[in-house]
């Protein structure tokens, strides 16, 4: 664990964000007590949840069709053709 001062943070702030994102703690004082922390954020996931594609998989199946696409609904909706 790296223990800086605001001063010598602000001279190094690189190196301790490349000593936070290998995973080291980094604590940033002032007057010699902890005032902040410097850590990596987690990355972002990718992609979409296994089990909630399952999910969407199984609900698809037992949709009920209604016979005709999106386009083609909104063109009669468009066209005033229900009224």
């Amino acid at each position: 664990m790296g223990t800086y001062s605001i001063a010598e943070a602000l001279d190094w702030l690189s190196q301790l964000i490349d000593e936070a994102l290998a995973g080291e703690e980094v604590t940033i004082t002032r007057d010699d007590k902890p005032v902040a922390e410097l850590r990596a954020i987690e990355p972002a996931r990718r992609g979409l949840d296994p089990d909630f594609l399952a999910h969407l998989a199984a609900r698809a199946k037992t949709r009920q069709l209604i016979g005709e696409n999106a386009v083609d609904i909104l063109r009669r909706m468009r066209d005033g053709e229900d009224e």
